[in-house]
């Protein structure tokens, strides 16, 4: 295995898992608490939309995509604060309007769309140098701010109404978190794919609340078992050559199992 470690593009895809799980870590901890699982995957499928027309348009299908992704997350904020639609529909539009869009144009572009399938799928032993340096100055920003407003965005990941008595500005922290969130989503479909993001946003999270119910932790926690499972999700795939992306999501699964059962153990 060890040998793995000489080629370029397994060296990559090692740091592209250690930048993913921080940022997994920290905004599925946050997706979570907040109850924004929903959401994301709303966001998720609305990047399809910017991927198609992207291809169509014949620019970069990831910024189209994130340029989608930010748009829909603050659709939905902003009719979710008017009151005019419930959350919930409005992420059902969301979540509809930009498959419907993304199938539209992936149909009418002419020729073939070759990198289609590793963005609806994941690959992250195709990650370059390009991906980890956006990724890495995005995971920097993101701890930065985290280690600047934790305590607000603890507050209003935990209990909004209470951070908005308090004073906390929980409109600005809401929005720059959903951006945030949005802006990840996109560039984790570079290594897992839109059909498996959920997961790297929601399962190391669980497992991690079964660990510990401090916030603090609960983002070390799911970053380590996220950075756990990519590692063992890329071993495993280059063993029996399957795609790693599945099972690295086999891998989440089975930490959630094994900490839910020892949490259930421990509570008896």
């Amino acid at each position: 295995m060890l040998e793995l470690l000489d080629y370029t593009f397994f060296r990559n895809a090692i740091l592209a898992v250690a930048l993913m799980s921080v940022a997994a870590g920290i905004l599925g901890s946050y997706v979570v608490a907040r109850r924004m699982t929903s959401l994301c995957g709303g966001i998720t499928h609305a990047c399809f939309g910017g991927l198609g027309l992207g291809y169509f348009l014949g620019i970069a299908p990831l910024l189209s995509a994130g340029v989608f992704a930010v748009a829909s997350a603050v659709a939905v904020e902003w009719l979710t604060w008017r009151g005019r639609v419930r959350e919930d529909s409005a992420i059902a539009v969301v979540w509809a309007l930009g498959m419907a869009i993304g199938v539209y144009f992936v149909f009418i572009t002419p020729g073939s769309v070759p990198e289609l399938n590793s963005l609806l799928f994941g690959n992250i032993l195709t990650v370059t140098a390009a991906d980890l340096s956006g990724f890495a100055a995005f995971t920097a920003v993101l701890v930065v701010l985290m280690a600047v407003w934790f305590r607000k965005i603890e507050a209003v990941a935990f209990d909004p109404d209470f951070a908005r008595v308090a004073g906390l500005p929980v409109r600005v922290i809401s929005v720059m978190m959903t951006v945030l969130v949005s802006v990840g989503i996109v560039l984790m479909i570079r290594c897992v794919g839109i059909m498996l993001l959920m997961a790297m946003l929601t399962l190391p999270q669980l497992a991690a609340e079964c660990v510990s119910r401090r916030f603090s932790r609960i983002v070390v926690w799911s970053a380590v078992f996220s950075l756990l499972s990519g590692i063992g999700g890329l071993m495993a795939a280059t063993a029996v050559d399957v795609p790693p992306a599945a099972l690295i999501v086999f891998i989440q699964a089975a930490f959630y199992a094994a900490a839910r059962l020892l949490s259930s153990l421990r509570r008896r």
